[in-house]
Order: structure tokens, then C-alpha cells, then sequence
């Protein structure tokens, strides 16, 4: 059975395949702010069987500061991360080594956890610590590239999309004889445009 510890003293692929519309780029970003927050306040799951399991995660959540997890068996994990969102997911070697189809099974489940493996037969628990530790540092690292990046790419389309509507105020409003509620409404569309790209930092 899985065991929680608590004690209080104590591959990052990505690309895109198209380019992303501002609505989508948006979703991307809020996706990106979950798992910046998952990975600094989630929990760790321990994943192996060895008599100093307990250890591992003691000095575990002393590195990392959020609670440990144990689980001794694969099949046990996957209903752990079923249950709950885990910041990181440590895996004993030997375990995956002699249940690869269970692993596979457990791999499908992370979500944003990362990986972290480890041989517990020649680890030891400080050892242990810091590997995890690393990880989740540069996981979040590569999280907050990640939110940066999309933060520009939806900053450039707003601004080509506010430039467009801008321009296209500017050319209705030269149309002789145009309305005058017609040119009320222009004018109101153009000052919200202008009042968005203030907000965005740059004059357009």
C-alpha cells in the first residue's frame, strides 16, 4: 500500500507544430501558470520497494520542501497519480527494470511530473535529494522559458492584430461622407485599440 510522508522538521520536449492563434496562445500560457504552480507546491511520488524507502523520502521532502509519497509496487503508483497531481515522480530502476509494461503504464499517467530515475541499490538518500532537486529546478526553468516565449508570441499577434484594426479605423474614417454614428463607432473602435496596445506595453 501506498505510504504518505510528512514530516515537518524538515525530457522536456516541446516545438510547435503550427503557429498558435492569440486564443490558443492564451490557453498555452494559462497551461503553463498550472504547471509553474504544480511543480513548486505539488507532492513527490517515491516509486520502490528497498527497506530504506522511509529514509529516501524523509531527506526527499527535506530537499524539496513538499510531501513524499511511497508506493512499493508500479501498479500502486498508477492509481496515486490518478488520484492526485504530483510535482515529480521518482522511479527505482530495479522496479522498471523488472515490470517494463507496468512502467510504460505508469509513464502514461505523469501529466506534468517529471521523472527522475534512480538505481536505490547504489543510491544513497543524499545523492537521491539532489537529483531531485535538480530536476525540479530545471523543469521549472524550462516551464518558465516556456511561458516567457508564449507570453511574446501572443504579445507580436495582438499587436499585428491591433495594427490591422487600426489601419483599417484610420481608412473607413477617410470615406466621404461617412455616417455620423458610423463615425462614432469607428472612433470608439480605434480608442479601444489604442487603450489595448497601452496595455500592452507599447504604443502602436
Amino acid at each position: 500500500m501506498p505510504t504518505s510522508v510528512n514530516y515537518r522538521n524538515g525530457d522536456s520536449r516541446g516545438g510547435m507544430a503550427r503557429a498558435r492563434g492569440p486564443a490558443e496562445l492564451l490557453h498555452f500560457q494559462q497551461r503553463l501558470c498550472g504547471q509553474s504552480r504544480a511543480i513548486g507546491s505539488g507532492m513527490i511520488l517515491l516509486i520502490t520497494c528497498v527497506a530504506k524507502a522511509q529514509e529516501c523520502a524523509r531527506a526527499l521532502e527535506e530537499a524539496t520542501l513538499e510531501p513524499v509519497v511511497v508506493c512499493t509496487g508500479l501498479r500502486e503508483a498508477v492509481g496515486q497519480l490518478q488520484e492526485k497531481e504530483f510535482s515529480a515522480v521518482v522511479f527505482d530502476l530495479l522496479l522498471l527494470d523488472a515490470q517494463p509494461d507496468e512502467g510504460e503504464t505508469v509513464l502514461k499517467y505523469l501529466g506534468s511530473a517529471v521523472p527522475v530515475y534512480l538505481n536505490f541499490a547504489i543510491t544513497g538518500t543524499a545523492r537521491a535529494a539532489r537529483e531531485l532537486r535538480s530536476a525540479l529546478q530545471r523543469r521549472k526553468r524550462e516551464v518558465l522559458a516556456a511561458k516567457s516565449d508564449a507570453e511574446q508570441a501572443l504579445h507580436h499577434q495582438l499587436k499585428d492584430t491591433l495594427t490591422a484594426l487600426l489601419l483599417s479605423c484610420e481608412m473607413a474614417l477617410q470615406v466621404p461622407e461617412l455616417p455620423s454614428l458610423a463615425a462614432t463607432k469607428m472612433h470608439a473602435v480605434e480608442a479601444l485599440a489604442k487603450e489595448v496596445s497601452a496595455k500592452l506595453g507599447k504604443e502602436i
